[in-house]
């Protein structure tokens, strides 16, 4: 066989990566359009409320409106830090330190209602102008949550969906799971199980899941924990809000288990 033979086919890896590097950029494109719509409708909340409302009791346990507001502005902040990381190979942490996230939601949580909206608009704005600046190879980039897990860049829009969609909810400002779009469901759930799959703290989990299609997907949860997993029955927007700690799970079939707080 010639050397010529044995060379690999540099046109053909040129294509292959041109493919991966597109359909990541797929991906991340269609987390941006489902963010934006989320973005819209939690911006709209936000300006509806005034002082009052903005600093009475959220859904989180021990955080009022402006905490969850605050969290949401800092949140878009720390995905900036990844967004960036992945456009240009260096590190940047989404939080120096868990107190350093702590505490800054705390004293901010402290300021006017519309310092708080004003706050949000801009680090909503930060984070699309990050995004933005993202090649289709950047979106390719592997990078670590906080966590200390390696994630894509192309899941960073729809991490920050997962928050933006969750977080309203905690406002309680009439918004709950069952007005997330049902094309936004999936990837949610996708998400949610990532957050819980391999943890010792988890036990392992069958979902299935009636999505609002009328189809049915299984989710599974595995777990270092041993023993056959349970199986959990329902219908999309209860198994997320159960799985995020925002819903009893009465609307679920099968022996549910306890699931570790949601953070």
């Amino acid at each position: 066989m010639s050397a010529a033979e044995t060379r690999p086919d540099l046109r053909s890896l040129a294509l292959a990566r041109s493919a991966a590097a597109a359909q990541a950029a797929g991906r991340a494109t269609a987390g941006l359009t489902a963010l934006d719509h989320a973005t819209g409708r939690l911006l709209d909340v936000v300006e509806r409320m005034d002082e009052a409302t903005a600093h009475g009791s959220s859904l989180c346990p021990g955080w009022t409106r402006a905490h969850v507001i605050t969290h949401l502005a800092r949140n878009a902040d720390a995905l900036v830090n990844l967004l960036t990381w992945a456009r240009t190979g260096i590190e940047h942490q989404m939080y120096a330190s868990r107190a350093d996230r702590d505490a800054d939601i705390e004293e901010g949580a402290a300021r006017h209602w519309r310092l708080l909206a004003e706050d949000l608009r801009a680090a909503c704005e930060r984070f699309t102008a990050a995004a933005a600046r993202l090649t289709e190879d950047s979106w390719r980039a592997e990078v670590v949550g906080s966590r200390g897990r390696p994630i894509m860049a192309y899941d960073i829009p729809w991490m920050r969906l997962r928050e933006v969609w969750v977080h309203l909810v905690d406002l309680d400002r009439d918004v709950g799971f069952g007005d997330i779009p049902d094309d936004h469901l999936k990837p949610l759930l996708d998400d949610a199980v990532v957050h819980f799959r391999g943890r010792a703290d988890v036990p392992p989990m069958r979902l299935h899941v009636d999505l609002p299609d009328g189809s049915q997907r299984v989710w599974e949860v595995l777990s270092p924990v041993s023993g056959n997993p349970v199986s959990v029955r329902g219908q999309a927007a209860s198994v997320l809000a159960w799985l995020t700690g925002r819903g009893d799970g009465m609307a679920l079939a099968g022996e549910l288990p306890d699931l570790p707080p949601w953070i």
